[in-house]
């Protein structure tokens, strides 16, 4: 399974990790590690991005909006401030796919002239102009499915039938992208672990992760230091490193085809035991 993202192809017939960099003062893992007040640290995001391919990733995700339960939207140009440059400075000094974790249209843009690979969307285009945006270029898209909003997401999601629901959404939002001419080659799909659902939900569309890989797109997964993992485990965020493998070690076995993860190096030693066990089955 090959990956269209923009100059690069993407080998997804092993699973691979993205590598999380979150440009954001608020994130729930990291927030503020990577800014100097308003602006990117870009020294300390070019050493953390060192260090993520040197354990292996094959894709980093930069975000500048953060996107976990509560969080407050940040203005276009803010956002575009604290991520332009850091995807510039990334596509300019390694050789792998730079993702951008955002809603923006004018990003989207932004992004894929400054060199990036990948649009990461919690919200399936869904903005006006995302679509046109995507069309435009040549990069690879996620697209992924959230209930509701960042701030009000985990109020009370309520589903009739979460696997089902999902996974429509995200078959009909890349039927529409494919009519808008986005090739499937350059699609990924995304169930939003923790994005709009209860615990229950997110062990529910886990366990039905095999029917969703087998719907013709590759599967990104995110559940590295989430809240599932504390309810579960009941450790802090700091703390949920063994149960976020566990997690990234069933997805992967179940046909997700790139894991996000803080821990890149950890989790990809896990996505290695994976291949070796499928590819010996």
């Amino acid at each position: 399974m090959l990956l269209r993202c923009g100059s690069r192809v993407l080998d997804l017939s092993r699973p691979c990790v993205m590598g999380v960099l979150n440009i954001t003062p608020d994130s729930f893992s990291d927030g503020g590690e990577l800014l100097d007040g308003a602006r990117p640290r870009i020294d300390r995001v070019l050493r953390r991005a060192q260090k993520m391919l040197a354990g292996g990733a094959a894709i980093l995700d930069v975000g500048g909006e953060s996107t976990r339960p509560g969080a407050a939207r940040v203005g276009e140009q803010e956002e575009i401030d604290r991520v332009a440059p850091v995807v510039e400075a990334l596509a300019a000094r390694f050789d792998m796919v730079v993702s951008v974790d955002t809603s923006t249209p004018r990003l989207m843009r932004e992004a894929a002239a400054l060199g990036a690979g990948m649009i990461n969307d919690v919200r399936a285009l869904g903005r006006r102009g995302a679509l046109e945006a995507v069309v435009a270029s040549e990069v690879a898209l996620c697209l992924m499915h959230m209930q509701g909003e960042p701030g009000t997401m985990q109020a009370e999601p309520r589903y009739v039938d979460v696997c089902a629901e999902v996974r429509d959404f995200l078959l009909d939002r890349a039927a529409a992208c494919e009519r808008a001419g986005i090739a499937s080659e350059r699609l990924v799909i995304d169930p939003g672990f923790g994005f709009g659902k209860t615990l229950a939900h997110n062990l529910a569309l886990l366990a039905d992760l095999p029917v969703l890989a087998g719907c013709g797109y590759p599967v990104l997964v995110g559940m590295s230091r989430k809240s599932m993992v504390g309810a579960i485990t009941g450790r802090t965020v700091r703390g949920r490193l063994a149960g976020g493998l566990a997690l990234a070690t069933l997805a992967a076995h179940a046909g997700a085809r790139i894991v996000r993860s803080h821990d890149v190096a950890a989790t990809c030693d896990a996505l290695k035991v994976v291949a070796a066990v499928n590819e010996g089955a």
